[in-house]
C-alpha cells in the first residue's frame, strides 16, 4: 500500500446542509466530481514510513501469528462492486446511516450526503479496500451516537469547511494500516507489536482501534479549529496521539486507552 496515496475532499456547512457550488481541483489528474465538494487532491499523510520503521522486527506468538493473517486477508480485498456481498454491504451502511431515507441505487447522487466524492462510492475503495467498509459498518453498529454525531457533524464549533465523513474513513482505515505496520510479515514498530497483542485477545481490535481514532481525529479536528487545508495535520497529529496511548503501560485492552471514553454507543 505504500505506493497508493489518499485523497479527500471538503464540503461547506451551511445552515441547510451542503452548499452545491462550483468544483475545486487542486492537482491536474481530477477525477470528474460533485459539484458539492470542494478541495480535492490532498493527499492522506500516512504513506510516508520512517526510516526507524524498519531497523528492527518483533517476534510473534502462534496466536498472534494467526491474527495478523487473518487480518492481512482482509486487508487484501478489493471492494468489488460486482459481488453481492459487497453491493448489500453497500446498501447496509445506507440504512445505518440514513435509517429514515430510501436509497435510489448503489449509483446515485444522495451518496454525497453521507461524504463521498460522487454518485457511485465503489470509486473511492481504491485507498482502503473493503477492510474500509467493514470499518464503517462497525462504527455505526457498535458505536451509533458516535457514529452519528460524526456524519451529521452535530458536536462541537464546526469549520465552514468540513472534512467529507465517509473519505476521511477511508483515510483512516489506510493510516492504521500504515502505522500498525499489517503488511509486514512481522511488526516492525513496538506500535504494531502491541497491537497485535490486543488483535490476538479480540478478533475485532482493528476495527475498535478505527472507531477510536475516527472520534479522536474530530476532536483534533475540533481542538484545532481546523478546515479542510489542515486535514493531513490533523491526520498526523491523530497518529502521534495513538501511537503514545497505545504504548501506555497501564493499557491492558483497547478499552483502556484515552481516547476510548470519548465514543458513545
Amino acid at each position: 500500500m505504500d505506493d497508493r496515496e489518499g485523497s479527500f475532499v471538503a464540503v461547506r456547512r451551511i445552515s441547510q446542509g451542503l452548499e452545491r457550488g462550483s468544483v475545486y481541483n487542486s492537482s491536474s489528474e481530477g477525477v470528474p466530481g460533485s459539484a458539492a465538494w470542494l478541495g480535492r487532491g490532498l493527499s492522506c499523510v500516512c504513506a510516508q514510513r520512517r526510516d526507524s520503521d524498519t531497523h528492527s522486527t518483533f517476534d510473534l506468538t502462534p496466536a498472534q501469528e494467526e491474527s495478523l493473517q487473518s487480518l492481512q486477508n482482509r486487508i487484501d480485498v478489493a471492494y468489488d462492486s460486482t459481488i453481492p456481498l459487497h453491493q448489500e454491504a453497500l446498501r447496509d451502511l445506507w440504512k445505518l446511516a440514513f435509517p429514515e431515507e430510501e436509497l435510489h441505487g448503489l449509483i446515485s447522487e444522495q451518496w454525497k450526503e453521507m461524504g463521498w466524492q460522487g454518485k457511485d462510492p465503489s470509486t473511492d475503495f481504491r485507498g482502503g479496500g473493503f477492510i474500509s467498509l467493514e470499518n464503517l459498518l462497525y462504527f455505526a453498529r457498535n458505536f451509533q451516537k458516535s457514529f452519528q454525531d460524526l456524519l451529521r457533524k452535530q458536536v462541537g464549533d464546526r469549520s465552514v469547511w468540513e472534512y467529507p465523513f465517509a473519505v476521511a474513513g477511508i483515510n483512516l482505515t489506510f493510516m492504521l494500516i500504515q502505522m500498525l505496520d499489517l503488511e509486514a510479515v512481522k511488526p516492525r514498530t513496538a506500535v504494531g507489536a502491541t497491537f497485535l497483542k490486543f488483535l490476538s485477545e479480540n478478533e475485532s481490535a482493528f476495527d475498535l482501534l478505527y472507531c477510536i481514532a475516527f472520534k479522536l481525529m474530530d476532536q483534533q479536528w475540533l481542538s484545532m479549529r481546523a478546515s479542510y487545508m489542515e486535514f493531513n495535520t490533523v491526520m498526523k497529529s491523530t497518529r502521534r496521539q495513538l501511537e503514545r496511548e497505545l504504548m501506555l503501560d497501564d493499557i491492558m485492552h483497547l478499552e483502556d486507552l484515552p481516547s476510548y471514553a470519548l465514543l458513545s454507543q
